[in-house]
């Protein structure tokens, strides 16, 4: 993809920021350098051939659409804040913040802005764990029970920040983006030795609601570098050991335990190793970024997947002082305004409405937007980039695909049915045919109805049971068979009208004219 207009600045060019720097330079991308060392940002722009400025001259610069933050930790809410204000987008190396509530702050500043704000969690981009979450994702070790990652070396020992904040963060990231919910509990332990006050291990243990556990072991006192995701199911686990060569990143053992005369056997098998595209991580996270803004859409690691990371980051320092477990309403969960079950899957980049609840096994997708008080049933599949408004239902095991509306108070009855392509294919792609559908307030789908795409369903109509639906309706009316066709009228609280064209519910008088319906008297029963 090209990414030649688009034009970024990166500010902060040391230890990481000059790799950030080769990578957008090297995506055609890179527009400007700054760095509060004046010697190290002139080195940077005349390697890359880009002006070096201040960080007052990047905020004013027309041209330069998104900012890249590799400033010290400290600093990152105050730099980003200032970006987002300078109406730009925003790529901050982890962490977002020090602070919980400045990391609320940026992510609502940017969903007023309408700008992509984005975390540097860089392993979410790695080859390796894009291809072991979705192979987890897909069943491959049965049923999740237990991860951990270490990330140990020897140094780079700092003073600012313990272990946990400089070295957590992409594990705390993958862990959660697996297990798909927060965790319920966050316990830590940890030992300073350099530094009296300055954690240089730390042991986080997180417990979620599902009963999968998982632990970060982070040090920078160990004697080699190690860097490995351990992943245990059912039937089997994955090994992600990002110090290995590419051929071995991947390792799956097809390991499990069989129950024999009462007793746990253990049935072990021989390593696989899963073929990897050779791809450096970094540039696939400085593309996304790219793309992010070109197509306007909400990064894998985007403000709000930051701000849980930061949560439990938070909690489990809190742990480290108080040395006891925390609980959910002492760290994060009271922050929720709306409920999810503890087997519903959230993607980042979600905007949830407040008094919603998300129900069983649900899968809410990347993009999707779910107005106030709406209720999602089990087995749920919504998105990505759909829209559903307030006060709406869905019934279990309905799925609204990438193209689809819902406005306000739309009922969908169980198991009906939303396509976005006339004509697919397994083995052809057609996104480029998706076919957009309307669905106006307060519309009642009966269950195992058929929506064909590319349809607007008008405000008030109800699709009888079993109906497949394949021109637009008009509103109000009631819509039955295959194909659906009219056989009535229904009224604004959806009962049938009879002769008489009178709700029996409300009492409102209504009158077809031409081939709409209008009402004519409203006389509301109390």
């Amino acid at each position: 993809m090209d990414f030649s207009n688009i034009k970024i600045a990166v500010v902060g060019c040391g230890y990481w920021g000059k790799n950030l720097v080769r990578n957008f330079h090297e995506l055609g991308a890179l527009k400007a350098v700054c760095d509060g060392y004046a010697p190290q940002a002139q080195k940077m722009a005349e390697t890359y051939g880009v002006p070096a400025l201040s960080f007052e001259e990047v905020l004013k610069d027309p041209e330069i659409q998104g900012v890249v933050i590799a400033a010290p930790a400290e600093l990152h809410h105050d730099l980003a804040k200032k970006v987002l204000l300078a109406d730009k987008h925003v790529f901050v190396e982890k962490p977002l913040s020090l602070e919980v509530k400045n990391a609320e702050e940026l992510c609502q500043l940017a969903q007023e802005q309408q700008k992509i704000l984005m975390v540097g969690h860089l392993l979410q981009y790695h080859p390796a764990f894009l291809e072991l979450k979705n192979r987890v994702g897909k069943g491959d070790i049965g049923k999740l029970q237990y991860l951990y990652s270490n990330r140990l070396n020897f140094g780079k020992i700092r003073q600012e920040e313990n272990s946990l904040w400089s070295f957590a963060p992409h594990d705390i990231s993958m862990i959660l983006s697996i297990a798909k919910q927060e965790p319920e509990s966050v316990y830590a332990t940890g030992s300073c030795h350099v530094n009296a006050h300055i954690h240089d291990t730390t042991m986080t243990h997180l417990h979620f609601k599902n009963g999968v556990d998982a632990h970060v072991f982070v040090s920078w006192l160990h004697p080699f570098k190690e860097q490995k995701l351990v992943v245990v199911g059912s039937e089997g686990m994955f090994v992600f050991d990002d110090g290995q060569p590419w051929a071995e990143k991947l390792q799956f053992y097809p390991h499990k335990v069989n129950w024999v005369e009462g007793v746990p056997t253990p049935d072990k098998a021989a390593c696989e190793y899963i073929a990897l595209e050779n791809s450096e991580p970094l540039k696939l996270e400085c593309a996304h970024f790219l793309e992010s803004i070109s197509k306007q859409t909400a990064p894998r690691t985007d403000g709000q997947e930051g701000l849980r990371v930061l949560k439990v980051l938070d909690a489990a320092q809190k742990s480290l002082g108080q040395k006891k477990s925390l609980e959910p309403t002492s760290s994060f969960q009271n922050d929720l305004k709306y409920f999810a079950h503890a087997t519903a899957a959230i993607d980042s980049g979600c905007d949830i409405g407040v008094g919603s609840k998300i129900w069983h096994y649900s899968h809410i997708l990347s993009g999707t937007k779910i107005g106030k008080n709406a209720i999602i049933g089990q087995n749920v599949m919504i998105g990505p980039d759909v829209v559903v408004g307030d006060q709406c239902k869905i019934q279990n095991n309905v799925s609204l695909y990438k193209g689809i509306t819902l406005e306000e108070g739309v009922f969908c009855g169980p198991s009906c049915v939303f396509t976005n392509v006339n004509t697919p294919r397994a083995c052809i792609e057609r996104k480029d045919q998706y076919k957009p559908t309307h669905v106006e307030k307060w519309v009642t789908i009966g269950a195992n109805a058929t929506i064909i795409c590319g349809v607007r369903l008008g405000a008030y109509s109800l699709i009888g049971a079993g109906a497949v639906v394949t021109k637009d309706v008009k509103p109000h009316t009631l819509m039955v068979g295959n194909p659906a066709r009219q056989i009535g009228w229904v009224t604004h609280a959806g009962e049938v009208l009879r002769e008489d064209m009178t709700c029996p519910r409300e009492g409102r008088k209504y009158q077809v004219v031409g081939d709409t319906l209008e009402e004519v008297l409203c006389n509301i029963i109390n």
